[in-house]
């Protein structure tokens, strides 16, 4: 009895054991959503080589080509309803797999990452991301929906979606503004993602505004006509980054007509390679002729007159379009003759012998509408006075278009902002203009967290925002120079700064510039309580070059945080400016910066309730092998 009661003792506890493990062993796989196994046909030259999944046809009205040469294409669609992105990756020649990831400023490390690879005998579908060195590894938390995967007579074609923000910390958050989006193809089967790192293969990088305003297309006028503004036959430079200027002529005696809606026209075969395009309208009554690089030494001085931006296009960009009672002027006594043609060409591959006619085309009418649109300048002067540090890893400057502008320049019902075009360069990150009544933040106009100067359009902006007389605009820039051992100065050249938003408004009127920057006298004495701070008995007088003045100081933190706390306390001096370049009646030196007492912020996506992490783990997650 004994024996047998032992046995019994033992039986039952070994149960319980395996029972407990079993147990365990389903907690563990419940937490681990493993990627998708799709099964692909594999029949060369078949029409429709269908995985699996299937599913309806789905609207992509945006799209853009991704390499240089145009074999990988995204094409998306945005449900704000359901707060997701549905993305559809078209590949001409798949081989081992592809994979799509979206980062910070377009680096491959800490990618947010969708892939598809096969294992040489089966193929997967998940989500993953890189590390700090590139390395792949697949999330525990998968975020990406496979919805269909599927061979057509041009490629290989997979659609996905996934919601705007995840709060999984290793995954990008999609917002308005600019998405840097990278992408590589697979030569090699792989045994699992961990085997992949992303600085082993190739791999390019393109940027796109991913979403965009859902609102429908407005009807144009019967007598709508167009005007296209074309870069003159250039044979594009073999080199990877060209800007080509030229300089058109409006038609002789062109009356005033209304621009209503403009689009790109792009050379058939160049779509990959023209990267971006802007029209500005000249200020004077006569330039020369002149077709070459923006950067020549030979490039007429008349052109930096020609500065006022008429439209603008990147690529992915669909076509602008006015408010329906709004259109720009264009053509009569009001507007020059002139414009200038700026073509970015992005030629990685140096393809050489390629001719491009590529710009764009005005849609204009001469039933005026009811309203003239206009531009105003917002933000920063273009001027030395101010600059960021070096090596900083965010430096804010802000521009202010302040109350006593408004009153003095705005009708009594105010103007409509319908779009803006942000604008830094090299060192610029982000940009942020915000409507500002009764001294707190009640609409933002425009934001863009992710910019980049090499990503510039015109933004239609999902709500049109009414600025009212008394109203503040405030335009504020974020600026990394971690990578420069002097000050950076604001002005025109790419190396010196700017933080500007050309908004686009209607009805027009003659403010045409509101920006502001800090008054001299305050920076004058600046640099002499910093440079008697460091010991340097240097003479700081009112002629002495303000650029020179910055590159002698010693910059170390306190002079970086007394800059700072400078640039939001002192006094501003306002450039309330005419269309004439004249200055609205009033004193505008020395005013006093408006005083924010709140500050918007974002509102929480669903998922974000309660605490979200906000580092980025290097620890990796459990991974399943396929």
């Amino acid at each position: 009895m004994r024996i047998l009661s032992k046995e019994f003792r033992l039986q039952d506890v070994t149960v319980m054991y395996f029972t407990a493990l079993a147990a365990l062993m389903v907690i563990l796989v419940a937490s681990y959503q493993a990627p998708y196994h799709i099964t692909i046909a594999e029949v060369p030259g078949a029409d429709s080589k269908t995985s699996e999944l299937s599913a309806p046809d789905l609207p992509m009205p945006f799209r853009v080509p991704l390499d240089p040469l145009g074999r990988l294409q995204l094409a998306w669609n945005v449900s704000y309803a359901r707060q997701e992105v549905y993305m559809e990756l078209q590949v001409a020649e798949l081989k081992h797999g592809v994979l799509l990831g979206m980062s910070d400023r377009g680096e491959l490390n800490h990618a947010d990452l969708v892939l598809l690879w096969d294992s040489g005998s089966k193929s997967y579908f998940g989500d993953a991301w890189s590390d700090s060195e590139g390395k792949v590894t697949l999330d525990s938390q998968q975020d990406y929906e496979l919805i269909e995967a599927k061979w057509k007579s041009r490629g290989f074609y997979l659609l996905f979606k996934r919601p705007f923000s995840t709060c999984d910390p290793r995954d990008y958050l999609i917002e308005e503004g600019t998405v840097h989006v990278i992408y590589g193809l697979l030569d090699q089967p792989l045994a699992a993602p961990e085997q992949l790192n992303l600085s082993r293969i190739h791999t390019g990088l393109q940027r796109i505004l991913m979403l965009r305003p859902d609102k429908p297309a407005p009807t144009l006028p019967p007598d709508v006509q167009t005007l296209d503004v074309v870069a003159p036959d250039v044979v594009i430079p073999t080199q990877e980054t060209t800007y080509w200027c030229s300089i058109q002529k409006l038609p002789e005696n062109m009356p005033e007509n209304h621009i209503v809606m403009y689009e790109s026209a792009i050379t058939p075969g160049n779509e990959a390679i023209v990267h971006h395009i802007e029209v500005f309208e000249c200020s004077l009554d006569d330039v020369p002729q002149y077709s070459g690089s923006c950067d020549d030494k030979m490039v007429p001085a008349n052109l930096n007159f020609c500065r006022h931006v008429l439209a603008a296009w990147a690529m992915g960009a669909e076509a602008f379009y006015y408010p329906p009672d709004a259109g720009l002027p264009i053509g009569g006594k009001r507007s020059s003759r002139f414009l200038r043609l700026e073509v970015h060409y992005h030629n990685p591959l140096l393809i050489s012998g390629r001719r491009d006619s590529s710009g764009i085309r005005l849609h204009l009418t001469r039933s005026g509408r009811r309203y003239d649109a206009g531009i105003m300048e917002l933000g920063l002067v273009y001027t030395p006075i101010m600059a960021v540090p070096p090596r900083q890893d965010n430096f804010y400057l802000a521009g202010y278009c302040t109350s006593k502008c408004t009153r003095a320049a705005l009708p009594e019902g105010g103007i409509f902002i319908f779009a803006s075009q942000l604008h830094t360069h090299l060192a610029g990150r982000g940009v942020r203009t915000v409507l500002v009544r009764g001294g707190k933040e009640v609409e933002v106009v425009q934001e863009d967290r992710h910019f980049s100067t090499h990503y510039q359009t015109i933004r239609v902006l999902r709500k049109i925002t009414n600025v009212l007389p008394g109203d503040v605009l405030i335009t504020k820039c974020t600026y990394n120079t971690e990578d420069r051992d002097k000050p950076t100065v604001g002005g025109f050249g790419i190396m010196e700064e700017m933080c500007v938003n050309y908004i686009h408004y209607y009805p027009r009127t003659q403010l045409e510039l509101c920006k502001s920057h800090v008054d001299l006298d305050h920076l004058q004495k600046y640099f002499s309580f910093i440079n008697r701070f460091q010991g340097k008995e240097q003479c700081v007088c009112g002629g002495d070059n303000v650029t020179e003045l910055y590159s002698r100081l010693q910059w170390d933190d306190f002079a970086t945080q007394v800059l700072d706390s400078l640039y939001n306390t002192a006094p501003i001096s306002m450039h309330c400016n005419q269309s004439t370049a004249r200055l609205f009646p009033g004193e505008w030196e020395k005013q006093t910066p408006p005083v924010v007492t709140s500050q918007l912020k974002r509102p929480p996506y669903p998922c974000e309730v309660g605490a979200r992490p906000t580092s980025r783990p290097e620890t990796p997650p459990v991974s399943a092998k396929p």
